[in-house]
């Protein structure tokens, strides 16, 4: 098992922050437009640099999508930032009309998404949000897994011509990939090679996933572990690939198990290649109110879930 260490924690969001920034440095067309929560969704730095291209809406979301579709048209580049459940839940009629089906260049940018929101509780979580998305067509859909990787993502991305949800967090998580990595949008990050077991995993799941890779080792089983970073496009020949070599798949995700990448993952299969696949996944639920942590663990998400779905799904391919 290959070793990933770290020596600090930091919230994805803030990644989003200092690559938006930057985004702004390099590209006068970037602008960004946030719902009332400029510090929760670290913009402040843009904000402070390039006032005459930061336009605070409050809160009325449908309306920053709007005028987010609009900008584009004189050839910006609008960032929207608000909560995930309130970038998508909230304003899915605007994003279907106004975005995709319209093919706007806007990158449609959410923190505290899932259920690491924490005591905020339920009506500010949402785990329903990569399933509405990545079903609209154009939407690309990109969930990192640490501070980095957010920092890279949202500079490609301010790259790229086309639709975009950017999902990331609350939480500070272990940063543990390189600071200077190059962000591909659709193709999966190769974290660990193995033989017997693919765990797919994406956003905060990666790290407990390489936690369950060492627990796994321990234990005589080589896992091979695989960054889905986008989830949509999916990189199919890199999971096809690996499930060739080990024959069986758990998938890692903090999101509802119906709609997310697990599902991408099991359509893949099911056409191309039938596995048997066991889901790490929040079963069909709403959350509700604790620290991250307390909710991970009681909505099985945590590192045990993982090592346990692996001994499951290794027992039925045998």
């Amino acid at each position: 098992m290959k070793k990933y260490t770290y020596t600090e924690k930091k919230d994805t969001r803030s990644g989003f922050g200092v690559g938006l920034h930057e985004a702004g440095q390099k590209n006068p067309n970037v602008v960004a437009l946030c719902a009332d929560l400029k510090g929760s969704l670290k913009m402040d730095a843009f904000a402070n640099e390039f006032p005459e291209r930061f336009i605070q809406i409050g809160i009325a979301e449908a309306n920053m999508i709007g005028i987010a579709a609009g900008m584009t048209i004189g050839g910006k580049i609008p960032f929207t930032g608000t909560f995930a459940n309130f970038s998508t839940g909230r304003v899915y009629d605007q994003i279907r009309q106004s975005v995709a089906y319209s093919d706007k260049n806007v990158k449609i940018c959410a923190s505290h998404a899932g259920l690491t929101l924490g005591e905020d509780g339920a009506t500010h979580q949402i785990l329903e949000d990569i399933g509405l998305m990545k079903m609209l067509p154009g939407m690309v859909v990109i969930n990192p897994c640490d501070y980095n990787q957010t920092k890279a993502a949202t500079l490609a991305i301010a790259e790229y011509e086309g639709p975009v949800y950017l999902r990331f967090g609350r939480p500070s998580i272990p940063v543990f990939t390189d600071p200077d990595q190059k962000f591909e949008i659709g193709k999966a990050w190769m974290v660990n090679e193995g033989t017997d077991v693919t765990i797919i995993a994406t956003g905060h799941m990666v790290w407990k996933a390489i936690e369950a890779g060492e627990q796994l080792e321990a234990m005589g089983i080589d896992a091979e572990i695989i960054n889905i970073h986008t989830i949509k496009p999916l990189d199919e020949e890199a999971i096809l690939k690996s499930l060739r070599k080990t024959g069986c798949v758990v998938t890692c995700e903090e999101h509802n198990k119906f709609g997310g990448l697990g599902e991408s993952v099991a359509r893949l299969l099911s056409t191309e290649l039938p596995s048997p696949q066991e889901f790490v996944a929040v079963n069909d639920s709403f959350g509700e109110s604790g620290t991250p942590d307390e909710l991970m663990t009681k909505y099985g998400l945590d590192t045990i879930n993982i090592v346990e779905a692996v001994q499951k799904v290794i027992k039925r391919k045998k």
